[in-house]
């Protein structure tokens, strides 16, 4: 495996650790990418984007990496 792949692939395992660490990894793919997708047009430095940053920072300091969090819901399949 080449080292851009090695990168590549580390970079996907922390963002799928970041959906467990959510409590969302049972949640219907395309609500996820939505959701990504809204996230995306977040501006830098906004007050939403400070909002959100926090609860992440916060999220990280508290929250187990169990999944079990109210936003799951079932998938679609």
């Amino acid at each position: 495996m080449t080292a851009d792949r090695k990168k590549e692939a580390r970079e996907k395992f922390l963002l799928g650790g970041l959906v467990l660490k959510a409590g969302l990894t049972r949640t219907d793919r395309a609500f996820l990418l939505g959701g990504l997708i809204e996230l995306a047009g977040v501006m830098p430095g906004s007050p939403e984007h400070r909002r959100l940053r926090d609860i992440g920072e916060e999220a990280f300091r508290t929250r187990s990496s169990d999944s079990s969090s109210s936003h799951t819901v079932e998938p679609l399949e």
